[in-house]
C-alpha cells in the first residue's frame, strides 16, 4: 500500500460504520484564533473536492503558525552550475531550463520556514464534523494524529450524504492527546443533484495562477473574489496550480510552493464554501512541458514522482486522477489526468504515442457512452483543439500529437451535446474545429500579468472569440421552457463578461 493510501478512511453518514480518510490542509479567513494560541493552527485553509450526489473529501493541513510568513521576507536564491568554471551563477527568472545543475541559497539565519509566504507544518490531531443545513446534531469523525513527513495533511471522506443538500462542515485541530481544540474552521457545501432531478447547475473554471504574477497583492488574486459573488455549485482548477520550475528545487520548496498560494486570504476564503476538483499539468506535476521518464538536472533533487504525490497530498483527491461526476439529469463533466501517463514529447507520433494512455481512453469511451445526460463537458489541461502556436509540442491540437488529437475530436464530435472546456493556454478563446465542428471554450489564465503568448489581432478562422486577457470561464446549463440550454460566459478578471456563446440541446426532451 502506498504511503498515501495508507491513511486514509472514510467517514459515513451511518454512524455504525464510521471511517476516515486522511491526507490535506485547512484554514480560513479570517483565521480562527481561539482555544489554545500556541496551535496548531490551519493557516493554509480548507478544500472541499471531489464533491457527488452522495460523498465528498474534506482536506486540512495542521501549521505551526496562525498565518502565514509575510512578503516583505526574503525569497532563496537559485543558481546554476556553469559546466566549464564549475560556478554557480544566477541565470535569472526567465532561462531557457538548461541542463545544469542547480543550488539554493538562503540568507543568514533564513530556511525554509521562514522565506516569504511560508505555512510550515506541526504536529497534532484533526477531526472533521458535518451537518445538514437546519440539522442540530453533528457527526463527527474520531481524532486522528497527522504525519509531518506527509506535511501533516488529512484528508475526510464524507459517505452517505443526501443529494442536492447543503451541509455545514467544522474541521477541528489540537496538540496531540489535548482536550481542546486550539484552531477551528467552517466550511459549507452542496452536493450534486441526483441524476434523475432537473437542477441548475453553474460552475467556474480557472487555470495557470502564478504566484509573482498575483493581481491582488497580499489577498491573492482577484478572480476568487469574483467568482464567489457569482456562488457557483463548483470549481474546476484545471492545472498549473503553483509553477515549480523556477524556484522548486527540492520537495521542501516544492511543499512550500503550496503553502504561500493557499495561505492568501482570497483563496482561503473561497475554498471554505466551494466546492473543487483538482487538475494537475506540468508546472504543478514538476516542470514545464514534461513526461515521467523526462531526464534533467534542472529540477535539482525534486522528481517527478514526488510531484505526482506532492499533488495527491495537497488537493482532495480520490483514487485516480481521471474521474468522471454527474450533476443531475442535464450535466455530466470528464476531468482527465494529462501528464501520467503520456508519451515523450519528441517521440515520432502515430498509433503508439500517447497523452491519454490506452486505458484511460477506454474508460473516457466507456463511461460517455453509458451517460444519458443531455450535457457532457470534457475537462481538459490543454487544448484539444486549439488553435495553439505552432511551435508547440505539448498538448492534443499540436501537429506532434496529432494521431491522438484526431481520433479524440472525432469521437466526441460524435457525442451528442459534448463540448471541450480546457486550461494551459494564457488567453481565453472559444473556438470551432474545421474539420469535426467540436467547439472548445479555454478559460485563460488567472490574472491580467499572467496573460500573453498570442498577438492581440492575430485570428485564425476557427475563433468565435479570442483576447489575451486574465480571467475564468462561466458554464452554465438551465431550462428555458422545457429545453435544456448551456451558456459559456467568458470573465475578466473583476468578473465582467466579456463574451457569452449560447446553445439549446439537440434531440428530444
Amino acid at each position: 500500500m502506498s504511503g498515501r493510501r495508507k491513511f486514509i478512511k472514510e467517514v459515513s453518514l451511518a454512524s455504525a460504520t464510521m471511517a476516515i480518510s486522511l491526507k490535506g490542509n485547512s484554514n480560513s479567513f479570517p483565521f480562527n484564533l481561539w482555544g489554545n494560541n500556541q496551535g496548531p493552527h490551519m493557516a493554509t485553509g480548507l478544500k472541499i473536492g471531489e464533491v457527488s450526489d452522495t460523498q465528498a473529501i474534506i482536506w486540512a493541513r495542521l501549521t505551526k503558525n496562525s498565518a502565514r510568513v509575510s512578503d516583505d521576507a526574503p525569497e532563496p536564491t537559485i543558481l546554476y552550475k556553469n559546466g566549464k568554471t564549475g560556478i554557480f551563477e544566477h541565470k535569472g527568472n526567465k532561462d531557457s531550463r538548461p541542463d545544469r545543475e542547480p543550488k539554493v541559497e538562503y540568507p543568514q539565519g533564513i530556511d525554509v520556514n521562514t522565506i516569504a509566504g511560508a505555512v510550515p507544518a506541526a504536529p497534532g490531531e484533526v477531526r472533521v464534523r458535518w451537518k445538514a443545513e437546519n440539522e442540530s446534531n453533528w457527526q463527527s469523525s474520531s481524532w486522528q494524529a497527522v504525519n509531518l513527513e506527509q506535511d501533516s495533511v488529512s484528508q475526510f471522506i464524507l459517505k452517505n450524504l443526501t443529494p442536492a443538500k447543503k451541509y455545514d462542515v467544522k474541521v477541528e485541530a489540537r496538540s496531540s492527546g489535548g482536550n481542546a481544540a486550539s484552531s477551528t474552521l467552517n466550511g459549507i457545501f452542496k452536493t450534486a443533484p441526483a441524476k434523475t432531478e432537473q437542477a441548475g447547475i453553474k460552475f467556474m473554471v480557472v487555470t495557470c495562477q502564478e504566484y509573482h504574477d498575483r493581481d491582488y497583492g497580499s489577498k491573492g488574486f482577484k478572480i476568487y473574489e469574483s467568482m464567489l459573488r457569482q456562488q457557483p455549485d463548483f470549481f474546476v482548477h484545471t492545472g498549473d496550480i503553483v509553477y515549480y520550475d523556477q524556484q522548486a528545487k527540492n520537495l521542501a520548496l516544492a511543499r512550500w510552493h503550496w503553502q504561500r498560494m493557499y495561505s492568501f486570504p482570497t483563496l482561503v476564503e473561497f475554498h471554505k464554501q466551494i466546492p473543487s476538483y483538482f487538475m494537475k499539468d506540468d508546472h504543478d506535476t514538476w516542470m514545464n512541458d514534461c513526461w515521467p521518464e523526462m531526464q534533467t538536472k534542472f529540477m535539482g533533487d525534486f522528481t517527478f514522482k514526488q510531484g505526482q504525490q506532492l499533488f495527491l497530498d495537497q488537493v482532495p483527491m480520490g483514487d485516480k486522477t481521471y474521474r468522471t461526476f454527474r450533476w443531475g439529469k442535464d450535466l455530466q463533466i470528464w476531468l482527465v489526468e494529462g501528464r501520467d501517463f503520456r508519451s515523450p514529447n519528441l517521440m515520432p507520433d502515430g498509433p503508439d504515442k500517447t497523452i491519454w494512455g490506452k486505458e484511460q481512453i477506454e474508460w473516457f469511451k466507456n463511461t460517455v457512452e453509458a451517460s444519458d445526460a443531455t450535457f457532457k463537458i470534457l475537462i481538459s489541461q490543454t487544448p484539444i483543439v486549439g488553435p495553439d502556436r505552432p511551435q508547440k509540442k505539448d498538448n492534443l491540437s499540436n501537429k506532434v500529437f496529432y494521431h491522438e488529437g484526431e481520433m479524440l475530436r472525432k469521437y466526441i464530435q460524435q457525442q451528442p451535446n459534448m463540448h471541450i472546456v480546457n486550461g494551459d493556454r494564457h488567453w481565453q478563446y472559444a473556438s470551432r474545429d474545421p474539420e469535426t465542428g467540436l467547439l472548445e471554450f479555454s478559460c485563460g489564465p488567472a490574472s491580467n500579468e499572467h496573460a500573453g503568448g498570442w498577438k492581440k489581432g492575430d485570428v485564425k478562422l476557427q475563433e468565435l472569440y479570442l483576447q489575451v486577457i486574465g480571467g475564468y470561464l462561466e458554464v452554465e446549463v438551465k431550462r428555458k421552457g422545457n429545453q435544456p440550454v448551456i451558456v459559456f460566459s467568458h470573465h475578466d478578471v473583476d468578473g465582467n463578461v466579456v463574451y457569452q456563446y449560447e446553445q439549446y440541446a439537440s434531440g428530444q426532451y
